[in-house]
Formats: C-alpha cells, structure tokens, sequence
C-alpha cells in the first residue's frame, strides 16, 4: 500500500468510529456528516491503492460510488429504501464482476456455493415472508433481487480465494441481514450501531480486496 492509502484508511477508521458514536447517540447532524465521509474515504483508498488501474480497480471504484449513493438515499429523512437497495444492488453486482474475474477454481466455487445457495434460500424465506405478513407486496421483488445480487458477490469473494474480499463479503451480508430484521422483523437497540460496524468492516475489506 501506499502511504496517501494507509493515511486515507486511517481516515477512513476514524470516521467510520465517528459514526458508529453518532448512530449510538442518534444524533442525526453527525450521522449525516460521518456517514459519507467514511464511505468517501474508503472510496479514495482504492483510489490510491497501489495496483495495476485495470478493469477490476475501475469497477471497484464505482462499486464504492454506489455505495455511497446507497448511504445518502438510506439516512434521508424521506422515505428513499427502495433507491438505496438499488444503488447497493448495483454495488453488489460490480463487486460480483470485480471477484469473478480474478484467479477463482472450481473447488473454491463450490465452496462458495455451498455457502451462498443456502444463505440466500434462509435470507429469502426469513424476509420475503416478513415482508408480505406486513403487506409491503411491492418490497418483494426488490428484495429478492437484492438477496440474489448479494449472495453472488459472496460466492464471487469466496470463489475469488482472498481473505480481505471474503470477510468484506461477509461483512456485508450481516449488515445487510440486520437492515432486513430491523426493518421487517423485530427491530432490536443494538441493530443500529452493529450494522454500521459490520458495514464498514465490510467496506474496509473490499477497498483492500484487490491487494
């Protein structure tokens, strides 16, 4: 790595801490100000990584780019889920390209399988069926889409064989998992402050995925 990226991911950590205070607190001005500065930070860190400016850094720099849009539509006051599940779907699929193009073999993919399939057939049953007992029939297509997006940039990390990229990815899911049961289960204190820590552990993972 770089010392501008090291930096940066210093910056990066501390914003992300920042944050998880402010969800802690609910106050909502530093929420608004920690949230995307975090995210933007571990956006410059792949920037400045010290790796070939090929394909794969290009789709992880716009991947962090929807994330970031996810972060912004998803902390308005208004209600906007459904474009921030959009713009972390895209997100999702970007990271997908970015680990399946890399140096994979079947017995990893097959690992990865074995995790993904039934991660995603207990995600699915867990909240679609939340989601119709609440009569948010329109949520169910989203959902599921966004359950099968996710679920592939998890067999793609797996399949890809790096470690930061595999616990990015998990990362992710758990975040992720959480936003669902808060959202459309049985919302409990600690979701919050736990899904901005598993979130960020995931972006930090991604950011360094390709080193």
């Amino acid at each position: 790595m770089t010392g501008t990226a090291i930096a940066i991911l210093i910056i990066a950590s501390l914003m992300s801490a920042v944050n998880w205070i402010a969800v802690a607190r609910d106050s909502a001005w530093l929420e608004y100000v920690s949230k995307p500065s975090a995210t933007i930070a571990f956006l410059i860190v792949v920037a400045t990584l010290d790796v070939p400016h090929d394909f794969a850094w290009s789709l992880l720099l716009v991947a962090f780019v929807f994330c970031l849009a996810g972060d912004v539509f998803l902390m308005l006051p208004t209600n906007a889920f459904v474009p921030g599940l959009a713009s972390f779907a895209l997100a999702q699929v970007l990271f997908a390209i970015t680990f399946f193009g890399a140096d994979i073999n079947w017995s990893r993919f097959i690992a990865g399988l074995c995790f993904a399939v039934p991660m995603a057939g207990l995600l699915a049953r867990r909240f679609i069926t939340a989601i119709r007992v609440a009569g948010l029939n329109s949520l169910v297509v989203p959902v599921s889409v966004y359950v099968i997006v996710i679920s592939s940039m998890a067999l793609g990390a797996i399949a890809s064989g790096s470690a930061v990229a595999i616990a990015g990815a998990v990362s992710f899911m758990i975040s992720d998992s959480l936003i669902a049961e808060r959202r459309f289960v049985n919302e409990q204190k600690w979701h919050s402050v736990a899904i901005m820590v598993t979130y960020h552990f995931a972006l930090a993972g991604l950011a360094l995925s390709l080193l």
